[in-house]
């Protein structure tokens, strides 16, 4: 499958020799604001705060995509099984701009978002609503009731777009990053109904 739209974006399933490309795409982000975690016995609240100097966020090699999912490492296969894909956006010199990697969970009929990425000069052009179109499109076939994320709260510009696409807060896990470089950060989880 390949598609493009008005803005000169190629959407597809990835193939194997897109692994490498898919590895190295820049998944860094800078903030003005994070989502501040209050969490309770009851639940949680969040709140967006200022963060001054704005906070630059760089994924290390070893974290496996720790922002918007836990990526198997098999981005890069396409299909990846019959429950699982990779789309991919090429940009109009043939570039990558972008990646979404999901599987589907039959027991509960969710749709995973393990990963999604879009390059830093790409961002802002509907890539990232495009790449979503195509996992909700996946979502739709295997009959998902539900796709759901997860994202650190200090990605801020992550959580406002997942919004503006209809995920709505679901959830909270404030020891997911223990033990990492993401260490003192929180999950946040979102879920949107699969339309």
């Amino acid at each position: 499958m390949t598609t493009a739209d008005i803005t000169g974006y190629r959407y597809r399933t990835a193939l194997p020799e897109d692994g490498p490309a898919i590895d190295a795409l820049d998944s860094s982000f800078t903030t003005g604001t994070v989502f501040q975690v209050t969490a309770t016995d009851e639940g949680f609240a969040l709140r967006e705060v200022p963060v001054e100097p704005p906070l630059t966020k760089v994924f290390p090699e070893d974290e496996a995509d720790g922002d918007e999912g836990d990526g198997d490492g098999d981005e890069g296969d396409g299909d990846g099984g019959v429950d699982s894909r990779t789309f991919v956006a090429q940009g109009a010199s043939g570039g990558l701009a972008g990646f979404v990697a999901v599987s589907y969970s039959g027991w509960n009929r969710r749709l995973i978002i393990e990963d999604i990425k879009v390059a830093p000069e790409h961002r802002g052009k509907g890539v990232g609503r495009a790449l979503m179109g195509l996992a909700t499109d996946f979502a739709r076939e295997r009959g998902a009731g539900h796709i759901w994320l997860e994202v650190t709260n200090i990605n801020a510009p992550a959580i406002h777009a997942y919004r503006r696409m209809g995920f709505a807060f679901c959830g909270l896990d404030t020891t997911l990053y223990d033990g990492t470089p993401s260490r003192g950060e929180q999950a946040l989880y979102m879920s949107m109904p699969c339309p």
